[in-house]
């Protein structure tokens, strides 16, 4: 009786942390959406409590002041074309290097590896020499590439340790029956990678929706700016219209959280599968 109280008990202290750490969690998500309804001042007077008046017109006009639309969209199209290139390049690398051996596989994993600890922004001023030099600053090249680029070591290193755990008496069956490296590569490999390529989206997502760096230094035409660089639009050097600012963070942070939800179970796959041997 006393062991099934005490495992209750301990259930219960369990659970109640538990739900102390999401509220935690959560807060700071909460506390922007609260934010985006309270005007400048009350913003200053009331910071951790709930409005005396909900604005809901700070949504609409941090939209059109901002041209958030225009911000969305460019930021979408960057963002897809940028996340298709990272996982047909992560997962025909990983594939290559998870079956085969060759020569120099190793020094090819080595500079895989060594791309994960270049600092990014150190690489600004030299992207934009090279930028200008090929003409590709202002436009969406002048973006994808480097997405790219520093997206795909974390991508190949998780892809290939998922699919390391793949046994390989399922390829030898696969070319018993006639199959071909590519059909492998297609049919199999990539179904049996969704989870690591589910995780390996949703970091390059969030990379990519996010950055501002490139952005502002690769990207002056108005037309052609992201959505960070639409929210940058309510702040000067001398203050910072923080009703505005919350709404529209609060707007541009609702396709991410969709994102994560819509994967979260395949993604806590791809996590912790790729780190055993099975």
């Amino acid at each position: 009786m006393m062991q099934l109280i005490q495992r209750k008990w301990k259930s219960g202290l369990v659970k109640a942390l538990m739900v102390l750490y999401a509220l935690i969690t959560l807060y700071p998500l909460l506390w922007l959406f609260m934010s985006s309804v309270k005007s400048n001042e009350e913003f200053y007077s009331r910071p951790f409590l709930l409005p005396t008046k909900w604005h809901w017109d700070s949504f609409s006009r941090a939209w059109n002041v901002s041209d958030m639309g225009t911000g969305m969209f460019n930021s979408i199209i960057v963002t897809g074309i940028s996340l298709v290139l990272t996982l047909v390049i992560a997962a025909l690398a990983a594939y290559v290097l998870s079956r085969f051996q060759f020569r120099l596989k190793l020094l090819v994993m080595g500079l895989f590896l060594l791309g994960m600890l270049i600092p990014i922004h150190s690489t600004l001023v030299p992207l934009f020499i090279m930028m200008n030099q090929t003409h590709l600053l202002n436009t969406y090249g002048a973006l994808i590439f480097p997405y790219v680029a520093f997206e795909l070591p974390i991508a190949i290193f998780i892809l290939q340790a998922y699919m390391n755990t793949f046994p390989r008496e399922i390829e030898e069956a696969a070319f018993l029956d006639g199959m071909g490296y590519w059909g492998i590569f297609r049919k199999m490999m990539l179904p049996l990678s969704a989870p690591a390529m589910s995780t390996v989206a949703i970091l390059a997502v969030l990379r990519y929706w996010n950055d501002f760096s490139f952005a502002l230094v690769f990207i002056s035409k108005p037309a052609l700016k992201t959505l960070p660089l639409s929210l940058s639009m309510f702040a000067t050097g001398y203050m910072t219209d923080y009703q505005l600012t919350m709404a529209a963070l609060a707007m541009a942070v609702i396709p991410t959280i969709i994102v994560y939800l819509v994967f979260q179970r395949s993604i806590m796959q791809g996590m912790v599968a790729g780190a055993v041997k099975g």
